[in-house]
C-alpha cells in the first residue's frame, strides 16, 4: 500500500501561483511513477502532469504546458506541482496518484490521494 497526502491548495487570484505537494508513505516511493489529475465540477477527471520513477521524464497536458511544472524528490518521498500563471479554468480538485508506470489515463494508477481544492478567482 502507498498512502498519499496532498497539501498546498487554496484560493488564488488569476495570474498567481501555487505549489502542490504530495507526500507518500508505505512502499518504496521511487518504484512508482507519479501523476497529477484534476476534476472540476461537472467535468471528467483529467490528466495534468506525470513524472516517471527517476524524475528524468515529465509529461503535461496541453492546457498546462509552460505554466505547470511537476517534479519529485525521491529522498523526501514527495512529488510537487508548481502552478504558475493560474487561470480560472484551472479551478478543480487536484489529486496525486502513484502507479507502476506512467500513463495519461487514470486507470493504471493504483493509489490516490484524497484530493485538494484549488480555486482561481478572476
Amino acid at each position: 500500500q502507498v498512502q498519499l497526502v496532498e497539501s498546498g491548495g487554496g484560493l488564488v487570484q488569476a495570474g498567481g501561483s501555487l505549489r502542490l505537494s504530495c507526500a507518500a508513505s508505505g512502499r518504496t516511493f521511487s518504484n512508482y511513477a507519479m501523476g497529477w489529475f484534476r476534476q472540476a465540477p461537472g467535468k471528467e477527471r483529467e490528466f495534468v502532469a506525470g513524472v516517471k520513477r527517476s524524475g528524468g521524464s515529465t509529461y503535461y497536458a496541453d492546457s498546462v504546458k509552460g505554466r505547470f511544472t511537476i517534479s519529485r524528490d525521491n529522498a523526501k518521498n514527495t512529488v510537487y506541482l508548481q502552478m504558475n500563471s493560474l487561470k480560472p479554468e484551472d479551478t478543480a480538485v487536484y489529486s496525486c496518484a502513484a502507479g507502476a508506470g506512467y500513463s495519461r489515463n487514470y486507470g493504471p494508477y493504483a493509489y490516490w490521494g484524497q484530493g485538494i481544492q484549488v480555486t482561481v478567482s478572476s
